[in-house]
């Protein structure tokens, strides 16, 4: 429940941005565009494999699984239209070890049926509030909580801090913005990338809509290293100190908490220091980052401890804690002929971004899943009963 309300919060707030974008992107005359997007998860979500967390894949056992997952999407788009069926593929390199060939499948469109009459009436507007608080330190910030009315917004109610969102959200390939598009993974394929699966190397992408793409990637060009956290066990006043490993590569940082209240209210906390809607754990053009950090709403990359104040603990005693480490972003393109003319252009583009994402529970260590009680700087705690954790994992997740 919780889940679906953040992504109608925040559909609400970039909705325009991301039309405008798209729009932007339109059928025509230009490059084929290619998007790499690659996340190493750790925590809860690497135990569902990476994909959507549920209570039995997380407290299942773990049957040797890597603490972490690597999921990388590939999304190819292309103004030209094949004169037979769309068909493209990535040959990647060997270290990838997820398959010689990975297949762009181009989703075909489901054919339109009239909805069926809902019994029940005309939908239930969304009920509830959300409560935000922000900054790190023992203690919130006077001001706080900010509080946004679910029902006010879905009336077009927006609140200034959802107006003035930070950063536009990055717009990658898709069916809606290209002639001809193809995406990998798909239906076709469920092969994953290993933990110890790499980027680095030759890779080929080939189809019948798009010239031939070959590129190769080099250091610092890969899956970031996992998020670890050393501490995340309460502390006397209840404040809950968060302290992390360096991240190679990390450009910034942003931690994340989402819970349930009273009253059916959902509590956020974020680590920035200004009161905006910095919710979303998605990844964030390089050309925003420094000036995020700057601003103060990211933390640096040198950044390695944060306290979730003890109001945003006692608020949400079951919640879930999102720590994102942003990395860099490879832009690429068709290498220039030395004998080109002026109005040469490229007939294709790649765009590699990285993150590692870590999801766990506020003040509940985990080992194993990212959390490393073995630290030196992790104070003792008795290992957390399993009723309890599906308890909270329940609420949270809605299940």
């Amino acid at each position: 429940m919780i889940a679906r309300k953040i992504v109608w919060a925040g559909a609400s707030a970039v909705a325009l941005a991301a039309g405008a974008a798209a729009v932007g992107q339109g059928r025509g005359t230009g490059p084929a565009v290619y998007w790499m997007s690659a996340d190493t998860t750790s925590g809860l979500a690497a135990m569902a494999g990476g994909g959507r967390p549920s209570i039995g894949s997380m407290l299942g056992g773990r049957g040797g699984r890597s603490s972490y997952v690597h999921n990388l999407t590939l999304q190819l788009g292309s103004p030209r239209r094949p004169a037979g069926p769309p068909s493209a593929e990535h040959v990647p390199p060997a270290g990838l070890q997820a398959g010689q060939v990975l297949p762009l499948l181009t989703p075909q469109s489901a054919p339109r049926t009239p909805a069926p009459p809902q019994p029940w009436g005309p939908m239930e507007r969304p009920r509830g509030r959300m409560l935000i608080y922000w900054g790190c330190g023992e203690h919130a910030r006077p001001g706080q909580p900010a509080v946004i009315d679910f029902a006010s917004m879905a009336a077009g109610k927006v609140p200034p801090a959802f107006a003035n969102t930070p950063l536009k959200p990055m717009i990658p390939p898709s069916a809606a913005t290209s002639a001809t598009y193809g995406e990998w993974p798909n239906e076709r394929t469920e092969t994953r990338v290993p933990a110890g699966g790499s980027l680095l190397g030759e890779h080929v992408v080939r189809g019948n809509y798009a010239p031939e793409i070959r590129f190769a990637l080099g250091a610092g060009q890969d899956f970031l290293a996992p998020v670890t956290l050393t501490s995340n066990s309460a502390g006397p006043s209840g404040s809950v100190p968060l302290v992390w490993r360096p991240v190679p590569g990390a450009r910034a940082w942003l931690g994340s908490v989402f819970g349930s209240g009273q009253n059916g209210d959902m509590i956020v906390w974020t680590s920035s220091e200004t009161s905006v809607p910095m919710m979303a754990a998605d990844y964030i053009a390089e050309s925003d980052i420094a000036r995020l950090v700057q601003s103060r709403v990211l933390m640096p990359a040198t950044a390695d401890r944060c306290t979730v104040p003890v109001e945003v603990a006692r608020a949400a005693p079951q919640s879930m804690l999102i720590l994102t480490a942003f990395g860099g972003e490879s832009n690429l393109a068709q290498p220039r002929p030395a004998a080109a003319a002026r109005t040469w252009r490229p007939e294709w583009t790649v765009k590699l971004r990285a993150k590692s994402t870590h999801m766990g529970m506020l003040g509940m260590t985990m080992p194993g899943l990212g959390d490393d009680e073995g630290a030196a700087d992790a104070p003792e705690r008795p290992r957390t009963k399993k009723e309890k954790i599906r308890k909270g994992l329940g609420k949270i997740l809605g299940q």
